[in-house]
């Protein structure tokens, strides 16, 4: 390039710099999309970041809005070519306050987003009657009251409203002229009623969203949902849909994923999944469904993920795996499955999450799970299994194995000590409530992985062993209501899953449920996620001795801390203080003698706590959350205790009243102390409460 050629360039550029600043600085907003955004911000009772109390007249200029020249969109309205509000974004900016009806001037408006937000109040009428509004996205707003009835928007494409407080029946207009429409998106409101057959108008739609509502469908889905032959993603979950599931599903050739969980949806489910050639995901959990699982359900070369947990099914099982290329996952628990076992499953190439749990299977673990090596998470509890050696042998070859629950199995046997046992990948093993005998195995040490342990409600017995310490990811120990004797492991106190910032999962868990079972009369707690259960040390109803190691308060991320029944004495450390994040504390029925410190007051989660059936004296801790605590926390044994809460402490006897008689030998002056404590508790305590409820309200 020559010096002349140069000078070319830099003159032409110079140019379009110039035509772009002047561009810009002529850019001039439409006075009635000025008018229409200044009425919309007096209707925000916030702030809006961008916008401010010296506004420019130029709207275009303000945060979150974008704007067109009239002529760009074939506008030929003035002489002088302004510019029209196309955008209005302002997503997850704490706004708070009405939305006005002035947004419906907005005539050009393509996109409106005030989702995450604090809107409230009704929908406005006008906002559903804009000719050229494309997106539609005023989700996770305080929104209430009905969709309005007449809605006519000929050019929108998707349209959001769903985590709302939006009540009433779905309007029959929702789908009119909206030939465009693809996603439609209303879950998480209070509809009810009826879907209505004008849904089937929406000719468009790749993606409805109906789940969490309280919609009834009356005897089935609406006809006019079958007319969606584009439709690719159906989801009408947690809904009150009842009736069989009509074969006129299998007119929706595109669905991709279908999931019409937790309503009441009865009858077969029926056989015609050969038509859905494109589902990958079909999630049918927690209906009243009966009968078998449909052939061609079982033998569908697409689906991924197959579950129809918690319904009535029954008869065996029979999964043609040669065909199910693509399953990764299925979810069979609490039915009415029996037979044995399918052997064939580890045959399903791609397999790697089993949830079987809640049937009536007998027999045992097939010899051809020794060949599963995709298997990851395993779950067969509450199913009647036998021979724990047996099983956990086979298991153990399932290279990839990290979730295994065997809970409700293996009555009275024997946990077997065959040191030859590897499971190096496990991550979660729950056996429990199996009456198991013997005691922990060594070989359990090599599974250096654990992050969750549950062991109880066996009759386990020996020591606790002292490699627990080693498991550094361990963050849920739970050996309760068995028969271990001996002192805690000093090591427990070091586990860095309970001390350090939590280490996340290398792989996301399934959503399949586990139960952690608190008594034997109580039903199980359920954790659809392993991270849903709370850090836990749960040692209780054994017969183990020994002191409570101070060392404990370094755990300052565990959230249960059961001792109750068991033989452990000595003091209440009070450096059980620096457990920060506790919520329960146990250590009723034990022999500990000592005080309760002090220092607890400061444990400002701690909703539950428990030491009656002790030996301890003096004065219950006045403050903090122990003015919550009822009197049954502390009596029983602890005949020395008192406080406010139970029997009041001894005051002193002044020394110059001679109506009183003589005086009784000079008491120390702990008495005074304790009730200047108790005032200065109290004063403390009302402050606390006072600021602890200040902040939940405000929060």
């Amino acid at each position: 390039m020559g010096a002349q050629d140069f000078w070319v360039v830099i003159i032409v550029i110079g140019f379009c710099f110039q035509a772009q600043v002047s561009s810009s600085q002529n850019l001039t907003c439409n006075p009635n999309d000025l008018k229409a955004l200044e009425d919309f911000m007096k209707g925000i009772e916030t702030v809006i970041e961008g916008w401010g109390n010296n506004l420019s007249s130029n709207c275009c200029e303000w945060a979150g809005i974008t704007c067109n020249s009239s002529s760009s969109l074939g506008l030929n309205d003035s002489s002088i070519d302004t510019y029209r509000v196309v955008k209005l974004e302002l997503p997850n900016k704490r706004l708070a306050g009405n939305l006005s009806e002035s947004l419906g001037m907005l005539d050009q408006l393509r996109t409106l987003n005030l989702s995450h937000n604090f809107l409230k109040h009704s929908l406005p009428i006008p906002l559903f009657h804009l000719p050229n509004l494309e997106l539609l996205d005023l989700s996770c707003n305080d929104f209430s009251g009905p969709i309005p009835a007449d809605i006519d928007l000929p050019s929108i494409q998707s349209l959001d409203i769903s985590q709302n407080f939006l009540n009433g029946s779905l309007p029959p207009s929702i789908c009119k002229n909206s030939t465009q429409l693809r996603a439609l998106k209303l879950a998480v409101n209070y509809f009810t009623g009826d879907l209505p057959p004008g849904l089937g108008n929406c000719s468009a739609l790749e993606d409805l969203d109906l789940s969490t509502n309280a919609l009834t469908c009356t005897g089935g889905l609406s006809q006019g949902l079958f007319r969606l032959q584009k439709l690719t993603r159906l989801s009408i979950q947690d809904n009150k849909c009842s009736g069989p599931l009509s074969e006129e599903i299998g007119n929706l050739i595109n669905l991709v994923r279908l999931d019409i969980s937790t309503n009441l949806f009865s009858g077969t489910i029926p056989d015609v999944f050969h038509s859905l050639g494109r589902l990958q995901y079909f999630v049918a959990h927690s209906n009243n469904f009966d009968g078998r699982i449909p052939p061609s359900l079982s033998a569908s070369p697409t689906l991924s993920l197959l579950n129809v947990r918690n319904n009535s099914l029954q008869g065996s099982i029979d999964l043609n795996c040669s065909a199910m290329t693509s399953l990764a996952s299925i979810d069979l628990g609490s039915n009415r499955f029996y037979g044995p076992i399918p052997s064939n499953l580890p045959s399903c190439r791609h397999l790697n999450n089993i949830n079987l749990a809640r049937n009536n299977f007998s027999g045992q673990i097939p010899e051809s799970f020794k060949n599963f090596h995709s298997l990851s998470y395993f779950s067969l509890s509450n199913s009647s299994i036998s021979n724990i050696s047996s099983a956990l042998k086979i298991l153990q070859h399932c290279q990839n194995l990290t979730t295994l629950a065997l809970t409700l199995n293996f009555r009275d046997e024997e946990l077997p000590a065959d040191p030859t046992l590897h499971f190096e990948r496990l991550k979660i093993l729950i056996i429990a409530n199996c009456r198991l005998t013997g005691s922990i195995p060594q070989w359990l040490s090599s599974s250096s992985r654990l992050q969750l342990l549950d062991l109880s409600w066996n009759r386990l017995e020996g020591t606790i062993p002292v490699w627990f310490g080693n498991f550094s990811n361990l963050f849920y120990l739970d050996l309760s209501n068995n028969s271990f004797t001996g002192e805690i492991p000093r090591n427990i106190t070091g586990l860095r899953g309970l001390i350090d910032e939590r280490i996340s999962i290398e792989e996301p868990s399934p959503d399949f449920p586990l139960f952690m079972k608190r008594n034997v009369s109580a039903r199980g707690l359920q954790y659809n996620q392993v991270w849903s259960f709370p850090p836990t040390l749960e040692l209780s109803n054994n017969n183990l001795s020994g002191p409570i190691w101070p060392e404990f308060g370094k755990l300052r991320l565990l959230h249960v801390f059961d001792l109750k029944c068991n033989n452990l004495s000595g003091p209440i450390p009070s450096n059980l203080s620096g457990m920060t994040s506790l919520e329960t504390l146990d250590m009723s029925g034990n022999r500990l003698s000592g005080i309760i410190p002090p220092s607890l007051v400061n444990l400002s989660f701690l909703s539950k706590f428990n030491v009656a059936d002790n030996e301890l004296h003096g004065m219950i801790p006045a403050g903090g959350q122990f003015w919550t605590f009822s009197s049954s926390s502390f009596e029983g044994g602890n005949n020395n205790l008192c406080g406010s809460l139970i029997l009041p402490c001894p005051l002193k006897i002044p020394d110059d009243n001679p109506s009183l008689g003589p005086r009784p030998p000079r008491e120390s002056n702990k008495y005074t102390g304790m009730i200047v404590g108790m005032a200065v508790g109290f004063v403390f305590g009302i402050t606390c409460f006072i600021g602890i409820d200040r902040y939940v309200w405000t929060f």
